[in-house]
């Protein structure tokens, strides 16, 4: 059975889509796409095999180092993420030669999400759309087409410490290329097209990094890209 065809998957995007249809009705622009609860543990807890996925408006996204308000959010997350660009329709389906060279360009991405509640029921999280709230972007590299990723690895710093040092970008989200394909795949599914242009962040390269009540900012830099940062107000 495909990740997508559990039928929990099913009602959830079904609902998650119409919100997204709705919106663009209603003249807003959409960015792209995201995927969550894609940890080893997460999709064990939760019974699925692949993570699930959710979609990104330009509304939601933040310049870099600009403040967020996490005033009223009941579990405020950053999450260091990398970020992939389209440069190419991928139809569901797509063999892994074809998913790799649709993959335009990669960059650092900084997911704000609220857990609200915590994720235990697949279809809530899909019809809350797994928690997002902001996405920060760094420039797209194209020297990265077909999500090379030697040579990289993430830092992410709190409270003025370096806390987390990541080698291994893939480590916690399984496959980059694997999970495009994911998404185009359950794209396909439901009616809905992964298109160039398109932006998917990936994941959290770290456990997912909760924000504490007194914490002010949050900084991540992907290496050899920018340093992506965030302000925290209450």
């Amino acid at each position: 059975m495909n990740a997508w065809d559990d039928p929990r998957i099913a009602r959830g995007m079904a609902r998650q889509l119409e919100q997204r249809r709705a919106r663009i009705a209603a003249g807003e622009t959409p960015l792209g796409w995201k995927v969550g609860l894609g940890a080893k543990g997460a999709m064990e807890r939760l019974g699925i095999t692949m993570p699930l996925v959710g979609y990104m408006m330009q509304k939601s996204l933040l310049p870099n180092g600009s403040a967020a308000s996490v005033a009223g959010w009941t579990q405020p997350v950053a999450e260091p993420e990398t970020a992939v660009r389209m440069g190419a329709d991928l139809p569901g389906g797509a063999d892994r030669a074809a998913t790799i060279a649709a993959i335009a360009g990669l960059a650092a991405a900084i997911e704000l999400a609220d857990l609200n509640p915590p994720p235990t029921d697949v279809e809530a999280a899909l019809v809350g759309n797994i928690f997002h709230r902001h996405v920060i972007l760094g420039p797209f590299d194209g020297a990265r087409a077909g999500a090379r990723l030697d040579g990289m690895r993430g830092l992410v710093v709190r409270r003025g410490k370096e806390v987390a040092c990541q080698t291994d970008l893939q480590a916690n989200i399984g496959e980059i290329i694997a999970i495009v394909a994911h998404v185009a795949g359950t794209l396909a599914a439901y009616g809905e097209r992964l298109r160039a242009g398109d932006v998917i962040i990936t994941g959290s390269i770290v456990p997912p990094p909760l924000i504490e009540p007194d914490e002010t900012e949050f900084s991540y830099t992907l290496e050899p890209f920018d340093t992506l940062s965030v302000r925290f107000t209450r």
